[in-house]
């Protein structure tokens, strides 16, 4: 068996979305390359991986893990970290190295940028702070992460997130956000307005870890969390902890758009759980679907603030699955 010293030259692969923050990331990016090099080029390998569109990510990250990279580095925001962590997994596995060889495994990495970072705010670090996320992978601490799975049955859809996915308002509004980008973190707010222009709260039925479906009626959100934040600083899973083996998922009924509008506080603050009309329950599985068949495809999905499909969606946690560097 090879002793890990071998292996001090593979690669630390940085993907990075020169698109990010509308291009503050690119520009970003190449002040903190001649950083990198200077502080981690003596041990690591510095490979740049730039993206040109759309879930170019994953096919970067993929080809770094089946490499044998030591670690892959998502630089941008939550949906370059999202794309990042989906190119570690194929058709339900883990993606392992073409060739066997003794040697840990890949790990993955965030130096944050882009318009919302909450992955980021999970763990309090500054994400203006590039020096800070330099030292986080000088030093190299790693820790196994969970990582949540969502598989869309009829979209056909298996994805993976780190963060927070959702459906129906929030993963609505989610997707709406992409037209108000330029404005930073207030494109949350506004996609949650432009979402309730035509929303509805539906009957659902859920089923958790296996056990009897029932009934939740006038779900206006359903929120999966392996961490706490989502909708730039929302803490809308505010117990979720990517290391203990579960998903949180937080429940809003029956909503309208001037709860919205007066509760809002309490969706930044987490305190939204004391609501009446919101619950809370940590779960390993959980699957949702409509209460009677719709015939229509209404109920959005997110995974990490992708917009990815629709209802129905099964929703499973997979402990330890990753090494993060922390």
């Amino acid at each position: 068996m090879s002793s890990e010293g071998e292996f001090v030259n593979r690669d630390y692969v940085f993907v990075v979305n020169p698109t990010g923050g509308n291009g503050r990331t690119g520009r970003d990016w190449k002040k903190l390359l001649p950083l990198l090099h200077s502080r981690l080029g003596k041990s690591w390998n510095v490979r740049e991986a730039l993206t040109t569109g759309p879930l170019h990510a994953i096919e970067l990250a993929r080809e770094a893990v089946q490499n044998g990279a030591a670690a892959v580095v998502a630089v941008g925001g939550d949906g370059t970290l999202n794309e990042v962590l989906n190119g570690f997994f194929k058709d339900g596995e883990a993606v392992h190295l073409q060739e066997v060889q003794a040697g840990p495994r890949t790990a993955i990495g965030l130096i944050p940028m882009g318009t919302g970072s909450d992955f980021a705010r999970h763990f309090g670090w500054n994400v203006n702070d590039m020096n800070q996320a330099v030292d986080r992978l000088v030093v190299g601490n790693k820790r196994k992460m969970d990582v949540g799975r969502v598989v869309l049955v009829d979209d056909k859809v298996d994805r993976y997130f780190l963060n927070v996915a959702s459906l129906h308002l929030s993963a609505k509004a989610g997707a709406r956000v992409a037209k108000y980008k330029r404005l930073g973190n207030l494109s949350y707010v506004l996609g949650a307005i432009d979402a309730f222009r035509d929303h509805q709260n539906r009957n659902l039925k859920v089923r958790v870890d296996g056990g009897e479906w029932r009934a939740v009626p006038d779900v206006s959100a359903i929120c999966i969390g392996n961490a706490k934040y989502f909708g730039g600083g929302m803490k809308i899973t505010p117990t979720a902890d990517p290391f203990n083996g579960k998903l949180e998922v937080v429940t809003l009924r029956d909503f309208k758009w001037y709860d919205f509008v007066t509760k809002m506080h309490t969706l930044y603050a987490g305190s939204h759980i004391q609501l009446k009309n919101v619950s809370k329950e940590s779960v390993s599985t959980i699957e949702v679907d409509e209460e009677m068949e719709a015939g229509r495809r209404e109920v959005y999905v997110q995974a990490d603030g992708e917009h990815i499909g629709f209802l129905r969606a099964s929703f499973s946690v997979l402990p330890g699955k990753i090494d993060f560097i922390v």
